[in-house]
């Protein structure tokens, strides 16, 4: 085994779930307080890469349309929960289902009258566009490392907010038992906009720092929320914590199973059967792991306490 590729491969896998980190926190969140399921969580990373493009474009710096970009996101967020989903609070889940998904179509339509069809390009200024040398023979992309340290910052400041102020102590009783909460005098209506807004602007950020990777276009968010439910349901529902080390889990698993299954599987069968086969068990895995945590601890490996 390369030890160079292997290296290389865990950071791109790191990368991955700091991503899937960003979307998952936000929507674990809102699942575990309000008992919503929003599907629609996929479009505000949709909204924050084409808002971060058109500012990038606009400032002509790629760190400016990310600090204009990010309220910006968490304003739609609040409109959406405001206009939208908080009337939906008291309805089951497959209301939830059936009006995000309606809001998905909305948003999509949205961003193709505002953006058009193309995708928009979004370029990294010169010392973010380039390579660094870890140490010899691993070489990887600054933005990359970039992604990797934003992301631990912004884990980083969601649990000095959720464990360190009143705020959060809102939130983590709200994860545990929103009910008693209410009756305790907290304003929940409140409480589940502030929410609402800090799960949008955390997709939206995902969505920022993928967009001059991948460029900002109309339904990225469709795929990766499937991954992002997946994260969730692992971690436990409610738990910043679970869902940051499910992301990290589901981040390596995929990117290695990606990179190693196909030479794990030619030991014991013929290469062009290893190659076909590989692909489709690596985008199994992550739901067999799913699967598994549900038979044996169907709360989710970190629920919330009080659950």
């Amino acid at each position: 085994m390369d030890l160079t590729l292997l290296i290389a491969q865990l950071l791109n896998g790191l990368q991955l779930g700091i991503l899937l980190f960003l979307l998952a926190s936000g929507l674990t969140l809102i699942f575990g307080i309000m008992n919503f399921v929003n599907l629609a969580h996929g479009s505000l990373y949709m909204a924050g890469a084409f808002l971060c493009a058109s500012f990038t474009h606009l400032t002509g710096s790629f760190v400016f349309g990310v600090l204009l970009a990010l309220p910006a996101t968490a304003v739609i967020g609040i409109i959406i929960e405001k206009a939208v989903v908080q009337y939906l609070y008291d309805r089951d889940h497959l209301d939830h289902v059936l009006a995000t998904f309606g809001l998905i179509l909305v948003l999509d339509t949205a961003a193709h009258m505002i953006w058009g069809p193309d995708g928009i390009v979004v370029p990294l200024p010169n010392w973010l566009d380039g390579r660094v040398e870890l140490f010899a023979g691993v070489v990887i992309p600054t933005f990359r490392l970039a992604i990797i340290g934003v992301g631990l910052v912004a884990a980083a400041g969601l649990y000095m907010l959720v464990a360190r102020t009143r705020m959060g102590m809102r939130i983590r009783a709200g994860a545990s038992n929103r009910d008693m909460i209410g009756a305790l005098g907290v304003d929940i209506k409140q409480l589940f906009t502030f929410v609402f807004a800090l799960g949008a602007a955390l997709a939206g950020l995902a969505g920022m720092m993928v967009s001059p990777i991948t460029e900002a276009s109309i339904g990225m968010g469709n795929s990766i929320i499937i991954l992002t439910l997946v994260v969730i349901v692992i971690g436990g529902t409610g738990s910043v914590k679970g869902a940051m080390i499910a992301a990290i889990i589901v981040g390596l698993i995929d990117t290695i199973g990606r990179s190693y299954l196909d030479d794990l599987f030619k030991v014991f069968m013929s290469d062009q059967s290893a190659e076909t086969s590989a692909p489709a068990i690596s985008a199994m895995l992550n739901y067999i792991l799913m699967a598994a945590i549900l038979a044996v601890r169907p709360q989710g490996l970190f629920p919330p306490k009080g659950r």
